[in-house]
């Protein structure tokens, strides 16, 4: 029994990573590990319109083969750049992880300071591995290549749907555990850039459920997530799927589009901790008998702040990265939106503060920072230096008036405030687009002709697409969430034992004490 069991699995595997060698046989695209390939003379100019053909380059390499030559060089070095480019932008947001954990932990109280680092710490692991086996399959099996980076082509296969005469791409096929015909360059740099977004998305329910929630329960919901719920949103959005098709479809400007991930990365994490908080209940001690609630103060504002300027620091390689090219130039004015409409959020949020509650509270100022960071994410691209103050600006207020709302109508317990940041205004940040794109840049994304444009700017059926996103965005996750959180409980509980969370989860849930000086030790006579 046993070995019949053992064969069936080997099967399984060998089936899954056959599958997209199998579904493409007409015309299997041939992987290139090394790279060596990579960058011809057709990429002097880019695979737009204006590439040459294969005759042309038949033709040049004929009549000039010195030209073809240094044309395959300077091709060759234009992808180069770009794999530089996404590599190092990749690090960078790697790099916020170490941001998230020092925010979140610092914004907890010093009992659960181990155990929320240890979170912050073991998401990214879980979270890759996850990615890994299928997640990444999932989101990018189907997109089809990737321009900017010379090759990709492996990528072909995404499964749709088909209704009303057109394909609605639902999930990719091809790159399960990275193996097959996706032992590819292109791939796998592809992977390593969309997996530090994945990870970031991962890593934000850690923060609304800190203080509370037990790492086992925590574990199995870091596999799911990455396996399956942030792959299947970010697949129709940025891997092919139906939601990006929506303008070529149904005129609705270029579908949906984010940039860099207001709703893909951010909303998701914020609507999934929307639903983890809502069962997982508030901590002990955070509401009064009449519902009101107790300030619970996080233990290190310095740790918290300087979380809060790392996040800044990589989020510059979350946008501009987006590119997936050095040699785009538009990563000037990306990177330059991005950091105004933090500044802006920043100080809309102090004033806010100041004005209706006395005083420049520095914590909201912090989430106001990075309120206006995920709100510029999905836009950064597409629109000019005023609008993404403004948009920044409007973020921090939001976070401000969406962090009392949440903890007083809908009684939900977010010590970070990770769901009107990211939750909030992920969504904000989608609707952006549809309202301040100026039409500078996007021409043929997502398949449509000319440049991307919100209501602002002329195309109403752009805002129409980015309500139609958010809505999918909070359909889909929050149900699927709070279905997993609720199974998850009856079989591995989430909340930890009431003795526990008291005394703190440290050493009761990964047997560190992060403070040990602060410990009293019993006295023995």
């Amino acid at each position: 029994m046993r070995k019949t069991l053992s064969c069936l699995l080997l099967a399984l595997v060998i089936t899954i990573i056959a599958l997209p060698a199998v579904a493409g046989a007409e015309e299997a695209p041939v992987p290139d590990p090394t790279g060596a390939s990579i960058g011809t003379a057709a990429d002097v100019v880019g695979a737009t319109a204006g590439a040459p053909t294969k005759e042309d380059l038949a033709t040049l390499s004929q009549n000039e083969p010195l030209a073809a030559k240094l044309a395959d060089v300077v091709g060759h070095n234009r992808i180069s750049i770009n794999f530089v480019w996404t590599l190092v932008c990749g690090f960078l947001v790697m790099f916020m992880q170490a941001g998230f954990a020092l925010a979140e932990t610092g914004f907890t109280r010093a009992k659960n300071a181990g155990h929320t680092m240890a979170m912050n710490m073991m998401v990214y692991g879980i979270g890759m591995l996850g990615y890994w086996i299928c997640g990444f399959a999932l989101q990018m099996g189907g997109v089809g290549g990737v321009a900017s980076l010379g090759g990709g082509q492996v990528l072909a296969n995404e499964f749709s749907i088909h209704l009303g005469g057109h394909e609605f791409g639902l999930f990719g096929t091809t790159g399960f555990f990275l193996s097959g015909v996706s032992y590819d360059a292109v791939v796998f740099t592809l992977f390593l850039f969309q997996m530090v977004f994945m990870d970031t998305t991962a890593t934000i329910p850690t923060g609304t459920m800190a203080e509370r929630w037990t790492f086992k329960s925590f574990v199995v919901y870091g596999f799911f997530i990455s396996m399956f719920v942030y792959p299947l949103y970010a697949n129709w959005v940025w891997g092919g799927g139906w939601l990006s098709c929506l303008g070529k479809y149904f005129a609705l400007g270029h579908g949906v589009v984010d940039f860099a991930g207001s709703s893909v990365v951010h909303m998701t994490g914020g609507v999934a901790a929307l639903a983890g908080g809502i069962i997982l209940g508030p901590r002990l001690g955070k509401y009064r008998e009449d519902g009101t609630p107790n300030a619970l103060p996080g233990h290190h504002i310095p740790m918290a702040i300087a979380g809060c300027f790392i996040l800044a620091f990589g989020w510059f390689g979350f946008n501009a990265g987006s590119t997936l090219s050095g040699t785009d130039l538009r990563i000037g004015v990306i990177a330059t939106n991005t950091m105004l409409a933090s500044a802006a959020g920043a100080f809309s949020s102090m004033v806010y503060m100041w004005t209706f509650y006395g005083k420049p509270d520095i914590s909201m100022v912090a989430n106001g920072l990075l309120a206006g960071l995920v709100a510029i994410t999905a836009p950064c691209a597409f629109v000019n230096s005023v609008s993404a103050v403004i948009i920044g600006a409007i973020a921090g207020v939001l976070l401000c008036i969406s962090v009392f709302f949440v903890e007083r109508v809908l009684k939900i317990d977010d010590p970070v405030g990770a769901i009107s940041v990211h939750g909030v205004n992920g969504a904000f940040g989608l609707l952006s687009v549809g309202l301040f794109a100026d039409g500078s840049y996007g021409d043929a994304l997502n398949g449509v002709d000319g440049t991307v444009r919100g209501l602002f700017y002329g195309d109403g059926g752009q805002l129409v697409a980015q309500i139609v996103g958010i809505c999918t965005n909070f359909v889909f996750v929050f149900v699927v969430m709070y279905v997993f959180f609720k199974v998850l409980d009856r079989i591995v509980p989430l909340r930890v034992d009431p003795e526990h969370e008291l005394e703190g989860l440290d050493q009761h849930e990964v047997a560190v004490t992060a403070y040990p000086e602060f410990v009293l030790q019993k006295t023995h006579r």
